[in-house]
């Protein structure tokens, strides 16, 4: 397995077991309430397991699942600038909210995730082939 499916899907585990804690904690207030606060973890839980996990975890897999040609994944920074990004987008958009920062921080997390999303696109796009096209 490449070196950046590695830190995908370990950063992505990471998320799931941070926004699973998270959830717990908001689902355990809801049984007893113990700190009315907690309900503004609930952006952070948001963007932890759909960002964090589900969107890091697809581009780990899929860095390390589609075809190489010619034997090599092409230039890998535009995949290692996605992960960067990524990882600090979720952080704005998630903790923007918690801490009580101006909007304009969520919007700047958004923008960055987005970032993330083209910058793996770039990446992967020379990768893709049309059926019949065969693999060196």
């Amino acid at each position: 397995m490449p070196r950046l499916s590695q830190w995908f899907i370990r950063a992505a585990l990471l998320y799931l077991a941070l926004g699973a804690t998270i959830g717990g904690l908001i689902l355990s207030h809801k049984g007893i309430p113990f700190y009315p606060l907690v309900w503004r973890l609930l952006p952070l839980h948001i963007e932890f397991l759909l960002f964090g996990w589900i969107v890091q975890l697809v581009m780990g897999v899929g860095f390390w699942i589609f075809p190489r040609f010619l034997r090599s994944r092409g230039n890998e920074k535009p995949a290692w600038l996605a992960f960067g990004l990524l990882n600090l987008g979720v952080w704005l958009a998630g903790a923007g909210p918690l801490l009580g920062l101006p909007p304009v921080v969520l919007f700047l997390g958004r923008l960055t995730e987005a970032g993330a999303v083209a910058s793996f696109a770039i990446h992967i796009w020379p990768r893709i082939k049309p059926p019949g096209v065969k693999q060196l």
